[in-house]
């Protein structure tokens, strides 16, 4: 009875609040972020922390970052690379450096600091597309070096995670430092020679089975085998989910997997993990935070949009072209917020700035879109 209850909650209070959102010309994620802070303890308590709960909310975390691997388009890389590489590197370079010299004036750990550097390094693709999109500006030079930057910014910070919660966010004094390193190399090796040479013949081979979504079963079947098999080599299972998304979209089944995933991960698990991150959250104490909140979201904008200039001028685009890019950078949205709550369960986000931080994600995400919008029309109306 608990269960269906949170379960008739959870969707219900997402898909409204999300629709909210955008009806105000916000991204949905931001109405979905907002109603798990009000119905979860901080608020009116509806929602609380369960066994059932913390597994719906893992597994929506593992199809959030597999389908973020099937929206990856290789294409664009490939025609806009450097720029988009340079982007994507001063990009991460900027907010990492930024953000852990914030931490160590903070007080901050050296591990907490660098943690926050690799949060802040993010970048959200899909809240970019879906303003570009609207925009009618998915065509233009500089949305294409944004989605090139993404998709290496999304590789990058993923790999770059990876390895920080090995060397930090584990017991490492069981393990000598190159052991581990040739788990994560070993992983990598085996992922990238199953995901090019096994992964499309396996689905292939399921297309041609006689049962009901053969396909959908065998990307699902991979994405969890993924997951379990980085697990298994001490990765998080979102390193092996966001890996098989990225090799399924270089087959020509990806557009049918998106299709099918797509409804089960959005209209049920998605949800859970939304609402998780306001399980987490308790406002206690953040006024007395509101030094920090401020200085935090001022560094993940300005780091964001200064790093991404940067990438954009050193490869020849002019000042305007090179803010319309690292506006196009700035929200984090779904991959810092899944970073936040994974390092809150290793301990690398300590819970007394775990709200903080969370509210400036948050806030990069609110702000993101109007600056997108200001920055490309600024730019084409004087074309």
């Amino acid at each position: 009875m608990e269960l269906l209850f949170t379960i008739v909650l959870i969707l219900f209070s997402t898909k409204v609040a999300g629709h909210l959102s955008v009806k105000l010309g916000q991204p949905a994620v931001l109405g979905k972020l907002l109603i798990g802070i009000v119905i979860g303890p901080a608020v009116l308590g509806w929602v609380n922390d369960s066994a059932i709960f913390q597994e719906f909310s893992e597994i929506g975390v593992l199809l959030l970052m597999f389908l973020a691997g099937l929206e990856t388009d290789a294409e664009q890389l490939k025609k806009n690379w450097k720029p988009s590489v340079a982007v994507a590197v001063l990009g991460i370079i900027v907010p990492f450096a930024s953000a852990f010299a914030m931490g160590e004036l903070f007080g901050f750990s050296f591990n907490e600091g660098i943690f926050l550097g690799v949060l802040f390094s993010a970048t959200s693709v899909s809240i970019t597309v879906q303003v570009l999109k609207e925009m009618g500006m998915m065509q233009t030079r500089e949305a294409t070096t944004i989605l090139g930057a993404a998709v290496v910014d999304d590789i990058l910070v993923v790999t770059l995670l990876a390895f920080v919660m090995s060397f930090m966010g584990e017991d490492t004094s069981s393990a000598s430092v190159p052991m581990l390193l040739l788990k994560k190399v070993l992983f990598f090796v085996v992922a990238f020679v199953v995901g090019i040479y096994i992964v499309p013949k396996f689905l292939k081979l399921f297309s041609r089975f006689k049962v009901t979504a053969p396909v959908t079963a065998a990307a699902l079947i991979v994405a969890f085998g993924f997951a379990y098999f980085g697990e298994m080599l001490g990765m998080a299972g979102i390193i092996g989910t966001f890996l098989a998304g990225l090799f399924i979209s270089q087959t020509s089944f990806q557009h049918e997997v998106e299709q099918t995933v797509d409804p089960i991960a959005n209209a049920l698990f998605v949800p859970f993990f939304y609402v998780s991150v306001g399980i987490s959250i308790s406002f206690d104490g953040v006024l007395s935070q509101m030094g920090f909140l401020v200085a935090c979201t001022i560094v993940a904008i300005l780091s964001k949009l200064f790093g991404g200039f940067l990438g954009a001028k050193m490869t020849g685009f002019n000042n305007h072209s090179s803010l319309a890019v690292g506006s196009g950078m700035v929200s984090r949205g779904e991959v810092a917020l899944i970073i936040g709550t994974t390092g809150l369960a290793t301990g690398l986000l300590s819970q007394e700035y775990y709200t903080t931080v969370i509210i400036s994600v948050i806030l990069t995400t609110l702000i993101a879109p109007p600056m997108l919008k200001h920055y490309f029309m600024k730019l084409y109306s004087k074309k």
